[in-house]
């Protein structure tokens, strides 16, 4: 007999590859679309179990299909019977309708090929889950190999089988008669359900009456299909050919035994000799060893024990065996409830809802969403319920997988979306919308998600409104830009402006100062601080709103507030709410810390913008004046320099020996401060004599015309005079036309520095460019000349610094490696009796107060700025000088803010040939 069955199933196993191809003709593949092979159920495992959907209604089932080619090897007799046991389980199936039983979709169809029925979806049958391959495809499949079952599915799953057993012996009076594993089928909500009808006994007594089974011998002749699983049957079947309820407990008590032991039954039957295999199973059973019930639950071993007892009277029946200790879990209760949702009015449902948070943790994840789950989504066409309902859905979700939310809890939550009544179902989507933001494609969150956010701030009631905008802040970072900007905010200022409550306009306010992080700068400054302007209430709470929102564009990092609407809107609207009468003293306070702040702001953001364009201003001065300049003119001026620059190299270790770069050594005034001076040679003094004598000619001169400035007469010298020279070259530049030269490449100028510190000392700006008014200003070098005889308002001379710069590099290249200044003596040739020499006191500086002016007396004395002179102005370093002829061609002093210089020690003139030579190569 053992041989047989193995031989069977292997046959069933060998074909696989027409069963697809035999179902085609079945007449259930009209209605249905068979899908692929994924378990294998029923007497030997000879159904192969397909997935399917109904054709017109898309409706998931389960194709339960044999292949009349596993018994080719069969007479027809023996076909035939084989055929007619699985007819009539079918058959049978079909007329029975119970939660325990597996529910037919469509009756049995039989074509040439095979036979084929639909079910409820299916999982697989017991016995694949505990390890029972046969017939199922190749390789098989992960998660039937991986399933584990759970305490809680093993207890409630037994419990469902009694249940099952209790509506067959108390309902319709009918033995299954092959209660076994293969027959007992997990849904795809991994309920357990009772098939496999083929020997089932019906009761020959009338209802009314105590049931009455009559059993068939044992034909150990008959194929393996035609009889059912011996190693589930009870010991009266073989031994006494008789039956009743009881018999189906002792299958029971088999199949208990084998859920805990991986699927082994209690005995293994020698089916060539079943009778003697029963006789000493009989024995077995009466003497029961305990290792034999080792693996079961110590709390249910005794009910398996009390069902495997020879004598079936002692065998508890169906209804007993659901109300046995072992079934009162609460994971087996709370399923069981499920199970009868049906039967229960709203207020207990609301009530079990209610408390299902609480279990929901302790269930296994497979068994909450694949149990649970539709039995809570199915609720969802009641909208009474989906308060109750809603909440323990979303908790399930958490636990979720963003691919399981998508496929198993989405699409039964996107029609709640749209419900608007009751009013709670808003609020716990409120209450969830991180998690919905989180797990919810973009697509599904622009089309459901946030249009109930939408709905929400739009909402006749105060209080949807105040939790959403409290809500919103928290989820903030999940909605995407376009949506935020073009939706949420304008309903946002909607809700604020347009409401009579004061709750709703200071959330709406403190809504928006918590989004602001999200938004741009230009946004914010174009769209939410003119919207503050618009707000017509002055409660407190809504002008310390206002007032948070100004603070925090104009503190944070990434916004801030551009300083024209700082002066134009945001202050001018911050200082009229802050003497709002409403305010109280911290209030106004709070007001004033920020108005001040943004006021330093400005101050120091506008300041450093004017000191930036003045600076661009003057050096684009300074390029234009020097590009219209000629060439000639160009070479004489960096001559100048050049000149000045040797001189000035040649007096600076003087300086720097006797006061620091800042005009103070040790802390006091370099003022007070007098340098060692060697006395004046004899010769020294007749030169300085000769000097006065040449100045005092030349300041009784007459004034040079603008556009003729004629050289002195002397017309038997032939020894070109360089100052009329320079002096015809800048009267040229004063009368130059608007056009100017492109900039000059390669210019010397850019070795000194375009700006200095040292010009504020002199209470004028530093000036880098042409000045019509002024002439020629540089902060780095520059010279200016008038000529004629100063009246009150002119003056000449050095512009005088409180600082001088560093020219230490420049000071080697000039000087020289020895340190000594350079030999000009040959230039002595162009000083004749007819070309004065220009005296070095009048071209001394006019120095301000404080300032040390011992080493500018080198030059000469200085002379008071209201004493008439014709000379020339000299600026080094970060001086501010001229060089340039106005129509008169004196310089003005209104153009100048400079104090008038204190006389200089006359004394303090010190021998130096470098200085009287280069000044007599430009003045010779």
């Amino acid at each position: 007999m053992e041989s047989m069955l193995n031989k069977f199933k292997n046959t069933v196993t060998k074909v696989t590859a027409d069963v697809t191809s035999a179902v085609m003709g079945n007449p259930v593949t009209r209605e249905f679309e068979v899908g692929r092979h994924i378990a294998s159920g029923g007497p030997g495992l000879c159904w192969r179990i397909y997935n399917g959907t109904k054709k017109s209604t898309k409706q998931e089932v389960a194709v339960f299909v044999f292949d009349k080619k596993i018994i080719d090897k069969y007479q027809k007799f023996d076909k035939d019977q084989i055929i007619d046991s699985l007819k009539k389980g079918v058959q049978q199936l079909t007329r029975l309708r119970h939660p325990r039983l597996l529910t037919v979709q469509h009756p049995l169809e039989e074509s040439r090929d095979c036979l084929a029925f639909c079910t409820e979806p299916v999982f697989a049958s017991l016995s694949n889950v505990l390890g029972q391959w046969d017939n199922l495809p190749s390789p098989v499949p992960n998660d039937i190999k991986e399933y584990k079952l759970f305490d809680v599915e093993t207890k409630y799953g037994l419990l469902q089988i009694s249940e099952g057993l209790s509506f067959l012996h108390g309902g319709v009076k009918m033995v299954h008669g092959n209660l076994c594993l293969e027959n007992i089928i997990l849904n795809k909500s991994g309920a357990w359900k009772i098939m496999g009808f083929d020997f089932s006994i019906s009761s020959v007594n009338p209802s009314d009456a105590e049931p009455k089974y009559s059993c068939k011998e044992w034909e150990p002749n008959l194929p393996p299909l035609c009889l059912p699983n011996p190693e589930y049957l009870a010991p009266e079947y073989i031994l006494s050919v008789s039956c009743d309820a009881a018999s189906d407990m002792y299958s029971l008590g088999v199949v208990m035994h084998s859920v805990f032991n991986e699927g082994k039954p209690v005995f293994q039957v020698n089916k060539h000799d079943i009778f003697k295999s029963f006789s000493r199973q009989l024995d077995q059973l009466s003497n029961m060893n305990p290792a034999l019930l080792n693996k079961i639950p110590e709390e249910v071993r005794e009910h398996v024990k009390m069902l495997l007892s020879v004598t079936p009277n002692v065998r508890p029946d169906a209804d007993q065996m659901t109300k046995i200790p072992f079934f009162d879990d609460v994971g087996a209760v709370t399923l069981q409830y499920f199970d009868t949702l049906f039967q229960r009015d709203n207020l207990q449902k609301s009530q079990f809802y209610k408390g299902l948070p609480k279990v929901l943790p302790k269930l296994p994840k497979r068994v909450v969403v694949y149990r649970i789950l539709p039995a809570l989504t199915s609720e969802f066409v009641n909208p009474d319920m989906v308060p109750f309902v809603l909440p323990n859905v979303l908790l399930i979700a958490e636990d979720c997988t963003k691919e399981e939310y998508v496929r198993l809890i989405l699409p039964d939550l996107t029609p709640v979306f749209k419900q608007q009544e009751p009013i709670q179902i808003l609020l716990i989507f409120l209450q969830k919308m991180d998690l919905l933001l989180t797990k919810t494609p973009s697509e599904d969150i622009k089309n459901s998600v946030l249009p109930m956010v939408y709905r929400a701030l739009e909402a006749p009631s105060v209080q949807i409104q105040e939790l959403c905008l409290n809500i919103i802040p928290t989820f903030a970072n999940l909605i995407d830009y376009p949506a935020m900007k073009n939706s949420l905010i304008p309903r946002i200022k909607s809700a604020c402006l347009q409401t009579s409550s004061l709750a709703v306009r200071v959330n709406s306010l403190v809504c928006l100062g918590k989004i602001l992080e999200y938004l741009d700068k230009w946004f914010v400054i174009d769209e939410i601080l003119p919207f503050l302007l618009q707000i017509p209430s002055r409660e407190p709470a809504v002008l310390m709103g206002v007032l948070g929102i100004y603070k925090c564009t104009f503190s944070h990092k990434k916004l801030g507030i551009p300083k024209e609407h700082l002066a134009t809107k945001s202050l001018p609207h911050l200082v009229s709410l802050s003497i709002d009468n409403n305010l109280n003293l911290n209030q106004f306070n709070s007001f004033m810390v920020v108005i001040r702040e943004m006021l330093s702001r400005m101050e120091a953001e506008h300041k450093t913008k004017l000191e930036q364009l003045h600076a661009m201003q003057e050096q684009q001065r300074f390029l234009s004046t020097f590009h219209q300049l000629s060439l000639k003119s160009k070479k004489t001026f960096l001559l100048v320099l050049l000149v000045i620059f040797c001189a000035y190299c040649g007096q600076i270790d003087d300086i720097f020996g006797s006061t620091s770069v800042n005009g103070k050594e040790n802390g006091s005034s370099v003022a007070t401060s007098q340098p060692n001076r060697m006395s004046l040679t004899l010769e020294e003094k007749q030169r300085l004599a000769k000097e006065q004598e040449q100045a005092a000619k030349l300041r009784s001169q007459q004034p040079l015309a603008p556009q003729s400035i004629k050289p002195a007469a002397n017309t038997n010298s032939q020894t070109k005079d360089l100052t009329s020279s320079l002096m015809n070259n800048m009267t040229s530049l004063s009368l130059a036309g608007s056009a100017r030269p492109p900039p000059v490449q390669g210019s010397t100028m850019s070795a000194f520095p375009s700006s200095s510190p040292m010009a504020g000392s002199m209470g004028a700006p530093v000036s880098n460019g042409f000045n019509p008014a002024m002439g020629f200003q540089t902060a780095s070098v520059g010279m200016g000349m008038g000529m004629g005889p100063s009246g009150p308002g002119f003056y000449g001379g050095m512009a005088s610094t409180t600082s001088t710069p560093n020219f230490g590099a420049l000071t080697q290249g000039a000087v020289g490696q020895s340190g000594k200044p350079p030999d000009m003596s040959a230039l002595d040739s162009l000083f004749t009796p007819n070309k004065p020499k220009v005296p070095l006191k009048q071209m001394g500086p006019i120095a301000p107060p404080g300032a040390n002016t011992a080493w500018l007396s080198q030059f000469g004395s200085a002379q008071n700025a209201q004493t008439p002179m014709q000379g020339v102005s000299v600026g080094l370093g970060g001086m501010s000088s001229g060089f340039g002829m106005q129509a008169n061609p004196f310089f003005s002093p209104q153009n100048f803010s400079q104090p008038a210089a204190p006389s200089m020690n006359p004394t303090g003139v010190k021998q130096s040939s470098s200085v009287n030579n280069d000044l007599k190569d430009l003045f010779g």
